[in-house]
């Protein structure tokens, strides 16, 4: 992407996160401070870049723990339908100021924005006639 278009991309992310909480949580009082929805957005990208990278978990079993390496694309879309179960079931003020569908509104745009953003691969083309 570069330094340029990532910052763009995050800034971006950032807002349609702002934007996404704000439309689902209107009468809210609990100001939103943090970025959390703007590293959302690098998730969904991320999910689409390298969706078969691996991505070390941690899984408590009983009295154990468990390292397990997954998809990401496994990994994030869980937490990406996670962020939305959240955000139908729970409002902002009953979770401590959890903004759900601010993370759920970064991951969508960063699914959508990514792509549009990514730095193109040149190819140099292959010279057919000598000088």
């Amino acid at each position: 992407m570069g330094h340029g278009r990532f910052l763009l991309f995050y800034l971006l992310c950032g807002i349609a996160a702002a934007v996404a909480h704000a439309l689902t949580n209107a009468g809210s009082s609990i100001p939103t401070v943090g970025a959390s929805g703007a590293i959302s957005g690098i998730m969904g990208a991320y999910m689409l870049f390298f969706p078969h990278s691996r991505i070390i978990t941690i899984v408590p079993i009983f009295i154990t723990w468990l390292s397990l390496a997954i998809p990401a694309y496994v990994f994030l879309g869980f937490w990406a339908l996670l962020q939305v179960y959240n955000g139908m079931l729970l409002s902002a003020e009953n979770m401590g100021g959890v903004a759900w569908w601010a993370h759920a509104g970064g991951f969508a745009a960063g699914l959508l924005l990514g792509p549009l953003l990514r730095r193109r691969r040149y190819r140099i083309p292959r010279r057919t006639e000598p000088f």
